[in-house]
């Protein structure tokens, strides 16, 4: 099964490409794509308002790119994370369980998150 992977980029570089897959470096966790394509569909209004990164600091976008590389910036990251946690209390899924506490850390370190689309 596919899967959608999350980490916390502990250097932040400004202007860097994050197009290399290096979900280790990140300390990533995977998340099923059946529970992301879930997410998305039912909560895509409230994912497209949040800022978010394209591979580069320089492409600014809004929520996921669901096949690319995402960078959410730690001002987004209390925004996505209330949308995960929503999500939760209907999925019940520990994966997403990890993803919450996955952006609580980014957040309690001011860091960014990467997301590597499937």
């Amino acid at each position: 099964m596919a899967k959608h992977e999350f980490g916390i980029i502990d250097y932040f570089e400004e202007n860097k490409w994050y197009s290399d897959y290096e979900p280790e470096k990140y300390n990533c966790i995977s998340v099923d794509d059946d529970l992301i394509g879930e997410l998305t569909i039912r909560y895509d209004e409230e994912l497209m308002v949040i800022k978010t990164y394209f591979i580069v600091s320089t492409q600014v976008g809004k929520g996921l790119d669901y096949c690319g590389v995402t960078l959410i910036p730690p001002e987004s990251l209390k925004q996505f994370r209330d949308v995960i946690i929503k999500a939760n209390n209907r999925l019940k899924s520990k994966e997403l369980q990890l993803l919450i506490k996955k952006i609580t850390e980014a957040i309690t370190g001011n860091k960014y998150l990467i997301h590597y689309g499937i």
